[in-house]
Parts: C-alpha cells; sequence; structure tokens
C-alpha cells in the first residue's frame, strides 16, 4: 500500500484537498481509505493560516519516481506555486507528500521513502495511524 499525507493552510483548504483527492484518483489510482480532516498549527515556520491534514491509502501502477512527478503536477494544478526552497516552509495552497510506497527504501537527493519526518510530524501521525494497517 502507497501512504501520501496532504495539507493545505492557504484558501478553500477543504476544497483544495477534495480537488487532490480528485486528481490522485484521475492520475495515479484509486483511493483505498482516507482519513479525517485534521486543523493543525503550522510546522517548522510560523504563519496565522492553520493547517488541514489528511492521510490516504491507494493503489497504483506508477514507480515512485513517476508517482512523484504526478504529485507535484497535481500540486500545480491545485495551485501550488513552488515547492520549499532553503529558505525554510512556507504557506501552501496543497502539499502532497509521500510517505510509505510499499516497503521500499529510497534515497536519493529528491526523493526519500518513507519520508524521513513523519515520526515527527503530529499533523502526519495522526491521520496515518486512522487509516494505517
Amino acid at each position: 500500500m502507497i501512504y501520501l499525507s496532504l495539507g493545505s493552510n492557504l484558501g478553500n483548504k477543504e476544497a483544495n484537498i477534495q480537488r487532490a483527492y480528485e486528481l490522485i484518483e484521475q492520475r495515479i489510482g484509486p483511493i483505498k481509505r482516507r482519513s479525517s480532516l485534521y486543523r493543525t498549527a503550522p510546522w517548522g515556520f510560523s504563519s496565522p493560516n492553520e493547517f488541514l491534514n489528511s492521510a490516504i491509502a491507494i493503489e497504483t501502477s506508477l514507480s515512485p519516481r513517476e508517482l512523484l512527478i504526478a504529485t507535484q503536477e497535481i500540486e500545480q494544478i491545485v495551485g501550488r506555486k513552488g515547492k520549499t526552497d532553503d529558505s525554510g516552509y512556507q504557506d501552501r495552497i496543497i502539499d502532497i507528500d509521500i510517505l510509505y510506497y510499499n516497503d521500499l527504501v529510497i534515497n536519493e537527493p529528491d526523493l526519500v521513502i518513507p519520508h524521513p519526518l513523519i515520526n515527527k510530524r503530529d499533523f502526519v501521525l495522526k491521520p496515518l495511524k486512522e487509516i494505517y494497517d
């Protein structure tokens, strides 16, 4: 099973996540399980905008690299202008992270699976715990 984390703290957050769900099903594969939406404070930066976070379990025929490309394309379609850079985290319309891809371990400069910060982020752990088996 493949697990993704989604978050939004700009605009209509619930609609942003819903649109990402729709695009994931169209472009990547079926969503098998979906967590509740969790309201959380920003992590790693200061902002007055709280986040909505979710985790999903999906199936896909895409490789991990193809999945990364597809999630980045979906972020752009939903309205994200750029990924986090060296200046740090920032507000975003949508963020999609690959948490787990079956039992694979990948450590490349732009693709690390399992996601290296899972255990430090309650906004990932709580929704993931709800759907993980």
